[in-house]
């Protein structure tokens, strides 16, 4: 039997309308869908009624891949393309599969042959990037921190040691309840000159985007951005 397709469907970050942020042809796609991998199967209906699905939630095949996942329930969520079943892969927002459990699966599917169709969708990391003013022709995404110090001031000298070696942008995000404390280590750590972007909220009607030098930084108001999706860029490039 031929195996299905794994379609990686990105999602909205916000609550903007579909029409704001996702091509057409990504809706059709996941209102065609009847079996689906997601991180968290509440959410992932409400997005898919959102997305206007014709068939009834409750029928439809969800099974979940998120950080408490073992390496071995995977094949349990490959089995459905392994059967010939189109599987929709979703992210809690953004794009599946960048900084996302879901590329475990999407590993897997390549080991057995399985054609992986990536659609078009906001990615945080890539908007952050293209409005920071940094280097987009050579750049890192490094993930999270460290949570505690004094990890996570080493951390952040490291990445701008890197940054002025290298010539290159490099960006980082934090568990938002903890961007605060990150945006205080950024401030005490890093040089006066090195320029910091704060990408906040982004594709979302309170999104808020700003690139200053950290001197000037020292200056200005805090950013609003505690427990709010953020992407912070360092460039000392």
């Amino acid at each position: 039997m031929k195996p299905g397709t794994l379609y990686l469907i990105p999602v909205p970050m916000g609550g903007d309308t579909l029409a704001d942020i996702l091509p057409t042809d990504v809706i059709a796609t996941a209102q065609r869908l009847t079996h689906f991998v997601v991180e968290n199967a509440k959410t992932a209906r409400a997005v898919l009624k959102q997305f206007g699905t014709p068939h009834e939630l409750r029928s439809l095949w969800m099974g979940e891949l998120n950080e408490h996942s073992k390496e071995g329930e995977l094949a349990d969520l490959l089995a459905p393309l392994l059967a010939g079943h189109d599987v929709g892969l979703m992210s809690e927002a953004g794009c599946p599969g960048v900084a996302d459990p879901g590329a475990n699966l999407v590993r897997l599917a390549h080991r057995h042959g399985i054609r992986v169709a990536p659609l078009v969708g906001p990615s945080s990391i890539l908007l952050a990037l293209m409005a920071a003013g940094a280097n987009g022709q050579k750049f890192r995404f490094n993930g999270y921190l460290p949570a505690q110090e004094p990890a996570r001031s080493e951390a952040i000298r490291r990445l701008e040691q890197d940054s002025v070696r290298q010539g290159q942008a490099e960006l980082f995000i934090e568990t938002p309840y903890r961007n605060d404390a990150l945006f205080t280590a950024l401030l005490a750590t890093c040089r006066p000159g090195t320029q910091l972007t704060i990408a906040c909220g982004l594709t979302t009607a309170d999104e808020q985007i700003a690139t200053h030098p950290i001197a000037a930084w020292k200056n200005r108001a805090r950013p609003q951005i505690n427990k709010r999706p953020t992407v912070f860029v360092l460039y000392a490039g």
